[in-house]
This record gives C-alpha cells, structure tokens and sequence, in this order.
C-alpha cells in the first residue's frame, strides 16, 4: 500500500503531466468520510496536536518570563538587581540566541520532525530552569539565559510552522488562538502558581539558598542576614523546571509529525490517525494551496524567499506585537508594586485578571476571522485599542485608571499575536518559505522582547513614561505597516482577477485582506 507521502508525489506527476483533474481527485480523498466523520476527525487532531503545543507553549513562557515574578519575590534583593542596569541585562540576553537561531532551528525541525525535535528541547530548558534557582551572583543569570535561548529558538516559531501545516487557511486562526491562549495562561497565572511555591521559602537544605535580608530604604537600620533553607524564589525556578520536564515528557508519547506522517509510529510517540485519514488531512491542505510536501531542501532557494517583501512585512508587524507583550509580561509584577502600591501578594495575584480578558478577546476574534475569511482588521482594531490603553496606564494618576489601561494594553497585545501568526500563514505558500516566514516572524518577535525588556527602567517608576511612550509609537506603527499590506494585497488580487500576474505561484490564489 502507497504511502500518503508516495500518493501526492504521485499526483503532482499526473497534475504537470495534466492527466488528471487534481481538483476532483482531492474532492474524492476528501469525501471518503463523511461530514460527521470529517468533523470527528478534525476534532482528534485539535484535541491532540493543538493542545499539547498549548500546554508546552505554558510552561515554556513561564520559564522564560518567570524573572518579573521571582525579582519581586525577593531575588532582587538576594542577586543586588537594582544596582545599575542588571535587571535589563538578564532579561536581554535571552534574545540574543533566541533570535539568531530561530531560522536554523525551524530547518532542524523539518528534518529531524516535531516529535523529537520540541520534547527534547523542552525537556533540555526544563533542566536549564532548575539551575536557576541555584545561582548565587547575578553575573551567572547570563550564561544560562543564553542557553535558555538557544533551547528555546526552534519552539515558538516550529509550533506555528506545525500548525500551519495541518489547517487550511481559514481554520487557522482559531487554532492558532486556542495554542497561544492555553500557552498566555502562564502569564495569567504563572504569578498565583509562584506565589504558591513562595510559600515554601525556607524548606529544604542548601549552601547560602536561604533569603538574604538587610537594610532597605524603609528600614536603613535593619540588620543583615540569611535564613535558613531554600528561598522563595529559588523554589519558584526549581518548580517550574520540574513542571516543564514533565511537559516534556508528555510530548515524547503525543507530539504529533507533519500530516504526511501521521499514520507512522515513532519511538513512543502514539499514532491517532490511520493512513486514510492522514490522506484526508493532506488531501485538505493540497487542495487548499497545494503545498502539503516539502520539496527537498535548497539552502539557495530557501534564503531567496526573504527576497519576499511581505515576509518582512508580517515581521515588523509581530515583533512591534511583541515589545508590548514583553514588555507586560516582564515588567507588570514591578509596574504594580512599585509603581501601583501594590503588595507582593497582590501584584501578583493581579496579573491574572487582564490575561483572563484577553483570552476571550482572542478567540472571539479568531472565531470571526474564520467565519467570514478576515485578518486584517483584527489586527488594526488591536493596534488602536493599545493606544488607548497604554496612555491610561502611562499618563493617569489614578490607580483604578491606570490599571484598567494595564487591561485594554494585555488584551491589545495578546490578542494581535494569534491574529498576525494566521495572517502571515494565510498569504504564504510552499514548505520552507512557510518555514522562513515563520523563523524571521519568531525571530523579529525576540527583538520585540529585547526592545521591551529596556524600555522599562527602575528609575522611570511610577508612571515609566519611556517605556509607554515606545510602546504607544509600536502600536501606531502596528497600525500603519497593516494598512500598507492591506493596499498592496488588494492591488495583486486586482491584478490577478484581472489576468496578470499570479500569486503565490498558484492559479486562483489570492491575498487574504
């Protein structure tokens, strides 16, 4: 019995030979099932493949936005973070390898495929995780932040590649949304989570990981000292590695492999689908913008597809997405107890609330993207909301204002991230251009990351008015680059209506608005 690999290979012969209406023939592949069983189908792979990437996505942002957390758990005080630019500095390095190596790691990741290549990373940066909590100077966060990169660089950007390789266009946004709404959980409750593990500061046994304690600014006299035991943000690390080993773990038995694999078995991996149904699911990709197989790998040809102006496009457009949603997620917990007032306990139990909003946000505008085939104007609505929000939470002095500003800036960011995945996904074809855009995309995503792990200074506190300001010209940009994207697509889907020039490489295909 042929592969399902070995049948479109098949069929692609035929189709350039024009002895068969390709059409027709992925009709037949597809209504093998009927539309009850179809929908059975689709709803195994949703239950297998997006929420397990959900769950890893989870713990890999909480491993790697966990600093904001465990700084105001008293590891600023242990590690002397506030002295200079420190804080900025471990929070920087992290993107440094995360961005550089993002392109080659999608590559690896095709190679090697997602049901080896995203658990073992896990698992590795799990580990790295528990080592956290054992550093005893600041110095030695850099180090094992640039391997947390590297760990990390083919994760993000591979999980999106994968999604996008198993939906047609217009099923893509919803679960794009659900994988990054299961995975912003952690920024929702990543903070009630470590105010958990806090409370065992003081347990267990350990060379000098006890509390350190000695004057502030409030209390200039008080004397200097260690508790005993494990501090509490050494345990916040410790735990939080463990949970992500776990993850790990679960991936090596349900990670799934491009469509095209999906019926064979691998290592301890489960198979879910029979070789029929993987045909369904290819059938339904080849028919949507027939690029289900990659093709063999030409370092020459992959490189020539950043030629793409759009691809750059779609990147500017996530990585001025992301200053935001770094910037929030590193810097939220210090925002709202040094420049709200709020209690540590407080400032991390609310977190939550916005990230909670934002979820139903995202996945009431995926569900209409879906519906009526629309990208763009999420996009833009989210850019405006951010700007209302941002100067709410930058220029007001009133707490309760400036908190819901923390709202409205949360929803706007996060909710943009899944809305910008699917619309780049949507105006892309062929496997390793798929594959690029989705790296350069992630990639510019970490400059984001770095340019808003800066803007946000200690000394700018209480309004951190740079930090808004940058932020705010992110969003106007956000806005602008859109509309720019959206005038050139309207113009080559005029052009191809009209006969001219095709899109994408493929008859019928056009730009999705």
């Amino acid at each position: 019995m042929a592969t399902v690999e070995e049948k479109i290979q098949d069929e692609r012969v035929e189709y350039i030979k024009g002895e068969s209406d390709s059409e027709t023939d992925y009709d037949a592949r597809i209504n093998v099932f009927s539309p009850e069983q179809q929908k059975k189908i689709i709803r195994r792979i949703d239950i297998r493949l997006v929420s397990t990437l959900g769950f890893m996505y989870c713990v890999s942002l909480m491993d790697r936005t966990n600093l904001g957390i465990a700084a105001v758990a008293g590891m600023s005080y242990d590690l002397a973070l506030t002295v200079g630019a420190r804080y900025s500095i471990i929070t920087l390095v992290f993107f440094f390898t995360y961005v550089f190596l993002q392109p080659p790691a999608t590559v690896i990741l095709r190679k090697v495929g997602p049901k080896w290549f995203l658990p073992v990373t896990c698992l590795a940066w799990g580990i790295l995780t528990i080592g956290f909590g054992f550093v005893h100077v600041w110095w030695e966060m850099i180090p094992l932040r640039l391997v947390l990169g590297v760990l990390e660089a083919g994760f993000f950007p591979g999980c999106a590649y994968l999604l996008s390789c198993w939906y047609p266009r217009y099923e893509l946004q919803k679960r794009n949304a659900v994988f990054f709404l299961i995975g912003s959980m952690s920024s929702a409750f990543s903070g009630i989570l470590s105010y958990g593990f806090m409370q065992l500061n003081g347990q267990g046994s350990g060379n000098n990981l006890g509390q350190s304690f000695g004057p502030t600014a409030a209390r200039p006299t008080a004397p200097r000292g260690r508790q005993g035991g494990i501090a509490g943000w050494r345990w916040i690390f410790i735990l939080q590695g463990v949970l992500t080993c776990a993850a790990a773990l679960v991936g090596f038995v349900t990670i799934v492999d491009f469509p095209e694999h999906a019926a064979k078995r691998s290592g301890i991996s489960l198979t879910f689908l029979n070789e029929q149904e993987a045909d369904f699911v290819v059938a339904r990709i080849e028919k949507d913008r027939n690029d289900a197989i990659a093709s063999k790998f030409n370092l020459r040809e992959y490189l020539r597809c950043g030629a793409d102006l759009k691809i750059w496009g779609f990147a500017a457009l996530f990585g001025l997405t992301t200053t935001t949603t770094y910037a929030i997620a590193f810097f939220l917990p210090i925002i709202l107890r040094n420049g709200m007032g709020f209690s540590v306990a407080m400032s991390q139990i609310l977190i939550a609330p916005p990230y909670v909003a934002a979820a139903f946000v995202m996945y009431g505008m995926a569900w209409a993207g879906d519906k009526w085939h629309i990208r763009s104007p999420w996009v833009i609505i989210n850019g405006l909301l951010a700007l209302i929000g941002l100067p709410m939470l930058g220029f007001s002095s009133n707490v309760g204002v400036r908190y819901f500003g923390v709202f409205l800036a949360t929803i706007a960011a996060n909710a943009n991230v899944p809305c910008i995945l699917t619309w780049q996904a949507n105006n892309i074809r062929g496997q390793w251009k798929r594959a690029l855009c989705s790296a350069t995309l992630v990639g510019t995503g970490g400059i984001g990351g770095i340019i808003g792990s800066t803007v946000f200074r200690s000394q700018d506190a209480p309004g951190y008015r740079p930090g808004i300001i940058a932020t705010m010209l992110a969003s106007g940009l956000i806005v602008l680059i859109s509309l720019l994207l959206n005038l050139k697509f309207w113009r080559a889907n005029k052009r191809a209506e009209a006969g001219g020039k095709i899109i994408e490489g493929l008859e019928g295909f056009r730009y999705t608005l």
